[in-house]
């Protein structure tokens, strides 16, 4: 069962509200760009939207003649967003030798940045037209050694920690979301057992893990073919935490999956540089896995209370379409490890589905 919509009448004041909220957020950022136009020698008549994402950020694209390239990127991030933090995490990366927007003007009381623009070649778009060949291996690994670059620069008490409030947080959402909200299922004492154990595991593993700095959103949607390469963006959510998270968040996504060999040479080749390069990863590769499948089922669990929240709080639907990839994502998890067998027989419950189970560990 779903839940039911809004009256539309609600609905409808509620549109009229965020269009007049859009309208007041466009105009301010105009107005900002106009008193930077002779300094970056940008023309205001070719703004246009380049892209979106599912916060409340809006990004837009402007030709300019001057000296950092022919655009650039006006970012509108209305607070709370967090552009103070995004230009924090800007310089770390660049100082790890990560390529980054770099941030040329920022009002950050009034959420507005302009920015290099990092062109128009997204990962996404590369990876889906080239399947699991040679060239989604070398995109893939480009991003992987960028990854460790930034690993190697982490430092503790710099930026947020991923603790385990933090961790369980995220998971939160799912039986609020996506059970509660979205299936209209109740949480009886057995469901809520079975998620509380299965929550104490991931936190454990997290937690047990070498902290490093780790980017969050580090997936494919968020990469850009660039020189060098992979152009990094929407790290503003970076914090200090378990190694294999963003590793797995690269290769388990919501917009594209991976056939288990394609994945595994990835994660052979982050796990062997990254024992080159010093980072602290487990030096027996099937505990390195082990970790890393459970650190993504932290991850899938928040994404799909995430995706249902976005849906019924911020009213932006497309999300909703990839709830099948990441219970596919953790019912594969779950049915692998015999400590998750609880929460692999929920998740066969949610699907309607019987899985045979094969457990490794």
């Amino acid at each position: 069962m779903t839940s039911t919509a809004a009256p539309n009448s609600a609905n409808t004041a509620a549109n009229s509200a965020a269009t007049s909220a859009s309208d007041a957020r466009h105009e301010l950022l105009t107005a900002w760009l106009a008193s930077h136009a002779d300094r970056y020698a940008f023309d205001l008549a070719t703004l246009a939207p380049a892209s979106a994402d599912a916060s409340f950020r809006r990004y837009y694209r402007v030709a300019s003649a001057g000296a950092y390239g022919a655009s650039l990127i006006a970012v509108d991030a209305p607070p709370p967003e967090k552009s103070r933090e995004f230009a924090q995490v800007a310089e770390l990366l660049a100082a790890a030798g990560v390529h980054v927007p770099r941030v040329l003007e920022a009002d950050f009381d009034a959420g507005l940045m302009l920015v290099t623009d990092l062109g128009t070649a997204p990962y996404l778009k590369a990876l889906q037209d080239a399947g699991p060949g040679p060239r989604s291996r070398e995109l893939m690994r480009d991003a992987l050694d960028a990854l460790i670059r930034w690993q190697l620069a982490s430092r503790e008490g710099v930026l947020p920690a991923f603790d385990e409030a933090f961790l369980r947080r995220e998971m939160d959402l799912m039986p609020e979301w996506y059970l509660q909200r979205h299936l209209g299922r109740d949480i009886d004492d057995a469901t809520r057992g079975v998620l509380d154990r299965t929550f104490a595991l991931l936190v454990a593993n997290a937690r047990t893990q070498p902290q490093v700095f780790m980017l969050r959103d580090f997936m494919p949607r968020n990469l850009m073919i660039a020189t060098p390469n992979p152009g990094v963006l929407d790290f503003q959510d970076a914090v200090y935490g378990p190694i294999t998270y963003d590793v797995v968040s690269l290769l388990r996504d919501a917009f594209i999956s991976w056939d288990e060999d394609f994945e595994l040479d990835c994660f052979a080749h982050y796990w062997e540089r990254a024992k080159k390069a010093g980072l602290p990863v487990d030096a027996d590769f099937g505990e390195f896995y082990r970790q890393l499948e459970w650190m993504g089922l932290q991850r899938h669990i928040k994404v799909l209370g995430l995706f249902c929240r976005i849906n019924y709080r911020d009213g932006k639907p497309h999300y909703m379409a990839d709830l099948p990839r990441f219970l596919g994502y953790a019912s594969k998890v779950a049915h692998r490890y015999r400590p998750l067998a609880p929460f692999a027989r929920l998740i066969d419950e949610l699907q309607g589905t019987s899985v045979e189970t094969g457990y490794t560990f």
